[in-house]
């Protein structure tokens, strides 16, 4: 049986689950990060069906990280985020971290933290589409489901919990910009469900290997971090902007290409005098399901199964591991 001197620890970092409207009846104009992360945990209490089973063996310490909207999220959070979770992982009696968060770049922290944090302890980030204050608020009930799974979550992993799905943080994309089930992890599937406070873990999903990069400790402060744009293959893709982007500076690139990876002859061309001015490209694929297949006729490192995202925040800590150690 859990002790019950262990602890689940929630940070707060804002987002729509934070979040107030004018009235109820308002869903989708309202002010992201608005309420405390005290307040959302007290929200959990008050609906009123008394806690899952797990979760009566745990007591609760919660701390606010930060208050914005995700759209602002930004590397001076990230990294003050990997430390404060790094601090709390190492202590004993914490049993696992839960994350409140918003939904617009959720899955690009997620991916950064599962490689930033090697504690052997789940963490699990949870959000809402709709403001706290809305009728039908989705927020208290997706923080009920994601403590309960970090209750019963074995070993390191970090987690996606909403709208009774849990995902991996190596799969979880944001696929709809308004309905309360927002997230899918494509080919992947759910890693899981909670419904009616049971969790259920799906016999079918393979296990993501844990790949630690750098530790939180060794991230440098956010303004030396290096400066990466994501860039789309289309119609008439332009190299003109890539190599403004040279001229300016940028330290890294990732292609969205179409298909398999595949890039315009003309931006390829682009991409390949940046390559040689020094500046470091990497493909992924706009398609939002399927990893890219690397070929030879692929010029640039793929980073076989990311979104495009995901695979600049892969560059940036690649980068950041290059800088550390010279």
């Amino acid at each position: 049986m859990q002790a019950k001197n262990q602890k689940i620890v929630v940070l707060g970092t804002g987002g729509t689950i934070a979040g107030e409207s004018s009235s109820a009846s308002e869903g989708l104009n309202y002010t992201a990060a608005q309420r405390g992360i005290e307040v959302l945990v007290q929200a959990v209490a008050e609906i009123g069906q008394g806690l899952p089973t797990a979760l009566t063996a745990f007591q609760f310490e919660s701390e606010q990280v930060a208050q914005i909207d995700s759209k602002d999220m930004n590397f001076a959070t990230w990294r003050h985020l990997a430390q404060r979770c790094h601090a709390w992982l190492n202590q004993d009696d914490v049993a696992a971290l839960v994350i409140t968060h918003g939904t617009d770049t959720l899955e690009e922290t997620a991916y950064f933290l599962s490689k930033v944090l090697s504690a052997d302890k789940p963490i699990v980030l949870t959000c809402a589409m709709r403001p706290a204050n809305f009728k039908d608020a989705d927020g208290p009930q997706n923080l009920r489901d994601a403590l309960h799974v970090a209750a019963v979550a074995k070993g390191a992993g970090v987690w996606m919990v909403a709208a009774g799905e849990i995902h991996h943080s190596q799969h979880v994309q944001k696929v709809h910009p308004t309905r309360v089930n927002a997230f899918d992890s494509g080919e992947a599937g759910v890693a899981g469900t909670v419904q009616s406070d049971v969790v259920v873990w799906r016999n079918a999903f393979k296990p993501v290997p844990k790949q630690v990069v750098l530790s939180p400790s060794d991230l440098p402060e956010a303004s030396t971090w290096p400066w990466i744009e994501v860039l789309m293959n289309h119609v008439q893709a332009n190299a003109k902007v890539v190599d403004l982007l040279v001229q300016a500076g940028v330290n890294g690139l990732v292609v969205a290409g179409t298909g398999n990876g595949s890039i315009s002859t003309a931006f390829k061309e682009g991409l390949m005098r940046a390559q040689s001015a020094g500046v470091d490209v990497r493909v992924a694929s706009r398609c939002n399901q399927g990893p890219v297949i690397a070929t030879e006729t692929h010029a640039f490192r793929v980073l076989e199964g990311l979104s495009p995202v995901k695979t600049r925040v892969a560059l940036l800590l690649d980068l950041l591991s290059r800088l550390i150690k010279h």
